[in-house]
């Protein structure tokens, strides 16, 4: 377990080195990841930032490992499949049961966060329901691995997981955790919600006021993490979340190219050639595509959209989450 320690001196990135390459079993162990300079480098910075000694971060790289499936995993995310693919993976009868069993079971703490925070039940669940089967399916990977993997193999994101990596690192001394025994995604993502290290450390919340803050194994902080991270990201109470419309022309497409953000007025959208049966209150609202295996269908998101999509950055996930959350109501009622 990582402590944090008092008093404890600075040392430089050779005495670094030098400690690592001291020790004859470890010289002769080529996938200690303590060999490696970067490597060194971000012990060093643990040490002069957050105060971590080297002996421990040294230890503690030394029983991490390096997994070439996690590189595997996240080159073929669930994001590239087209609309008609993905879909039916995370939008399905069995799993809109669960979820209205699920809201059943956990109403009042789902009835509080709808309170607090001014997010639906539905939208709530529908996401844990994506993100882990309503808990069920919390990743295999220990996060430790997960994010040294892509912090120092996976050039393309490195800086991202190398910030993860330090996030997850303060968080287990935070909590007082072990960070070699938690599992989760292959991107390091954890527990019911699957937030990532900066999300726990910025948005999970402890929810039912017993003195932790539990993803993991406690419902009611998922539940409450969950609604928070969105209230955060702009979620509007009351506000609609997405619509299906007609397009005409050629026009849209410069809606389309604007992306997931709203931007442009549903008012003005048929100058763009976008009809909607949305008579409603003027909004922001960005146009979306969706790809069927009968063609394009194509939707407004509002800014409620916009918020689920900052908890995954895709519009087939934030699509995937709202058809959901419809089904699950509609069991629920």
């Amino acid at each position: 377990m990582l402590k944090n320690p008092v008093n404890n001196p600075l040392i430089t990135t050779c005495c670094v080195i030098a400690l690592i390459f001291s020790s004859p079993a470890i010289a002769a162990n080529n996938n200690d990841l303590t060999h490696r300079a970067e490597v060194v480098s971000f012990i060093q910075h643990m040490e002069s930032t957050h105060q971590f000694t080297q002996q421990q971060l040294v230890e503690l790289f030394r029983q991490t490992e390096i997994k070439k499936s996690i590189i595997a995993a996240i080159s073929r995310p669930a994001e590239a499949k087209p609309w008609y693919q993905y879909r039916p993976i995370f939008v399905t009868d069995n799993r809109a049961r669960d979820g209205a069993k699920f809201m059943q079971q956990h109403q009042a703490a789902l009835d509080k966060a709808e309170q607090q925070y001014g997010v639906p039940a539905e939208i709530i669940t529908a996401i844990i329901g994506v993100e882990t089967r309503y808990g069920r399916y919390t990743g295999k990977f220990r996060v430790m691995d997960a994010l040294a993997t892509l912090a120092f193999e996976y050039p393309k994101r490195a800086p991202f997981f190398r910030s993860e990596l330090e996030h997850y690192l303060l968080l287990t001394r935070e909590e007082k955790i072990d960070p070699l025994l938690i599992k989760g995604s292959y991107a390091g993502a954890m527990g019911i919600p699957q937030f990532i290290s900066s999300s726990y450390r910025h948005y999970a919340v402890d929810f039912d006021e017993d003195g932790h803050r539990d993803i993991w194994n406690n419902t009611n902080d998922a539940i409450g993490s969950v609604a928070h991270y969105l209230a955060l990201h702009h979620w509007q109470r009351n506000e609609p979340i997405a619509t299906l419309v007609q397009v005409s022309g050629s026009d849209y497409k410069t809606l389309l190219a604007k992306g997931l953000k709203p931007s442009t007025m549903t008012t003005d959208m048929n100058q763009y050639g976008v009809f909607t049966d949305d008579t409603g209150t003027s909004r922001l609202a960005a146009l979306l595509e969706y790809e069927t295996k009968k063609g394009a269908e194509y939707w407004l998101g509002y800014p409620n959209f916009y918020s689920i999509t900052r908890y995954n950055h895709s519009p087939l996930y934030g699509m995937a989450v709202f058809q959901l959350s419809q089904e699950i109501l509609k069991l629920s009622r």
